[in-house]
C-alpha cells in the first residue's frame, strides 16, 4: 500500500470532506433554527392564551360580583332571620362588608384572592372560605373523574362500533343511543336513574347513601358522563371514518394484515388524537356539571357548597366557589391546548 495518496486524490477527500461538513453545518443549523422559531412560535401561543384565559377568569369574576349584589333582597336577613336584633345585624353586615362602598368590597375581595384566603366566613371569622372549598373540593374532582371514565368506556366502544358497521341497523341503534345522550337533560335524567335503579329495581343507593363508596358514586357518575359519552362516541365515529378512508389504511388491509389490526393499530391512533383532546377539554365541563348532579344526589362536594352559598345570599363563598371552578375551567382548557398545540404545529399560527 502506497505511503501517499496523489496529489489529485487528495484534493478530491479534501473537497469532500468540505462538502460534507459544510452539508451537516447546514443541517445543523436549520435544525437548530425550526427548533428556535418552533420554541417561539410555541411560547407566543402560550402566552396568547394565558392572556386569554386569565382575561376569562377576570370577566367571570367581575360578573359574578355584579350580578350578586343586583339581586333584591338583603343577604344579613337570609343569614340570620327577619326576627334578629338589630346589633347582630349590624356586626354580621359590618362583617361582609357590606357597611362599605362595592369599589371597596371589590379591592378587599382582590386582597383575599391574592392572599389566598378568599376572605373569612362570617359569622365565624375563624374559618376562610379557601379552607371551606378546600375541605369540599376532592369529592367534586372524584365525580368528575367518575364521570370521565364513564364518558369514555362507553363513548369509545359505540363511536369505533358504529364506524366499523357504518350504514348498517348497528350503525343506526349506536346513533340512536348518542343522540338520546345529548338530547336527555341532566336534571331529568337523574331523577330517572333514582326512580329505575334505587326506587324500582334496587340495585344501587338512592341520594345521599354511601357517599363515599363506589356504589353510591355510580348513578351520579353515569349521569354527569352521559352527555360525554355521546359526544365522544360521534366523534369518535366520523373521525375513525375518516381515518380509515386514508391510503396507507387500504395500504395496511392490501399487505393481509388482520381487520382488528388496521383498526386498532394504525387507524385508532391518528383517528383518537382529536377524541382524546375534547374529552380533555371537557374534563372542566364535568367540573362545572358536577354542581347539579350533587345537588340531585344529596352528594357533598364544591355545587353542594355553592348552591348553599346561592340560597344564603353568602357572596364570599359564592364568589371564592365561581373562581375556583373558572379557573379549574380554564387551566385545564390550557394544558389541553397547549399539548395539542405542542404535537400539532397547525394550531399556533
Amino acid at each position: 500500500m502506497p505511503s501517499s495518496l496523489p496529489k489529485d486524490v487528495k484534493r478530491r477527500l479534501r473537497q469532500r470532506g468540505q462538502d460534507l461538513l459544510g452539508a451537516g453545518w447546514s443541517w445543523t443549523t436549520r435544525l437548530v433554527e425550526a427548533l428556535v422559531a418552533t420554541s417561539w412560535r410555541l411560547r407566543r401561543y402560550l402566552v396568547r392564551r394565558a392572556i386569554s384565559s386569565l382575561g376569562s377568569v377576570a370577566g367571570v369574576v367581575v360578573l359574578v360580583f355584579v350580578l350578586l349584589h343586583l339581586i333584591p333582597g338583603d343577604p344579613v336577613d337570609n343569614l340570620l332571620g327577619e326576627e334578629a336584633r338589630p346589633q347582630d345585624k349590624a356586626e354580621l353586615r359590618k362583617c361582609m362588608d357590606l357597611d362599605q362602598s362595592l369599589p371597596v368590597q371589590f379591592g378587599r375581595f382582590l386582597k383575599s384572592t391574592v392572599d389566598g384566603t378568599l376572605g373569612y366566613s362570617c359569622p365565624d371569622r375563624k374559618l376562610t372560605v379557601a379552607a371551606r372549598i378546600k375541605a369540599a373540593l376532592p369529592p367534586t374532582i372524584q365525580l368528575a373523574v367518575a364521570g370521565m371514565v364513564v364518558g369514555l368506556v362507553l363513548g369509545l366502544p359505540l363511536g369505533i362500533a358504529a364506524a366499523l358497521k357504518v350504514d348498517t341497523a348497528w350503525d343506526t341503534a349506536l346513533t340512536t343511543v348518542a343522540l338520546l345522550g345529548i338530547s336527555m337533560p341532566s336534571p331529568w335524567l337523574g331523577p330517572m336513574l333514582v326512580y329505575i335503579f334505587f326506587a324500582v329495581l334496587q340495585w344501587l343507593p338512592g341520594p345521599g347513601e354511601d357517599p363515599g363508596k363506589l356504589r353510591g358514586l355510580a348513578l351520579p357518575a353515569v349521569m354527569l358522563g352521559t352527555h360525554l359519552m355521546a359526544m365522544l362516541a360521534r366523534m369518535t365515529r366520523s373521525s375513525l371514518l375518516d381515518t380509515l378512508s386514508e391510503d396507507y389504511i387500504r395500504t395496511a388491509r392490501a399487505k393481509g394484515l388482520p381487520a382488528w389490526k388496521v383498526v386498532l393499530k394504525h387507524a385508532m391512533r391518528n383517528a383518537l388524537l382529536p377524541v382524546i383532546t375534547v374529552a380533555g377539554m371537557q374534563f372542566g365541563s364535568l367540573l362545572a356539571g358536577a354542581v347539579v348532579t350533587e345537588r340531585v344526589f344529596a352528594r357533598p362536594g364544591l355545587g353542594t357548597l355553592l348552591l348553599e352559598a346561592i340560597a344564603q345570599r353568602d357572596y364570599r363563598v359564592v364568589q371564592g366557589c365561581t373562581l375556583v371552578i373558572a379557573v379549574m375551567y380554564v387551566t385545564v382548557n390550557l394544558i389541553v391546548d397547549v399539548l395539542y398545540a405542542a404535537v400539532d404545529p397547525r394550531i399556533r399560527v
